[in-house]
């Protein structure tokens, strides 16, 4: 009985971080904080310039 008493408080945890997680209690006022950083989206110069490429793996 106690260890099905745990597990359901186990599932119970992880559903109430993964609605928490993905902003479904934010009705509620309870949301993450914002990680994002926004600073440095101003400091790039010409991000479109950028370029890809693959490693060349050359002996």
């Amino acid at each position: 009985m106690m260890l099905r008493a745990l597990v359901l408080l186990l599932v119970l945890a992880n559903a109430a971080y993964w609605s928490w997680r993905h902003d479904l209690l934010s009705g509620l006022g309870l949301q993450p904080a914002n990680q994002g950083e926004p600073q440095r989206l101003q400091q790039q110069i010409r991000p479109e310039l950028l370029r890809v490429e693959p490693v060349s793996r050359g002996h």
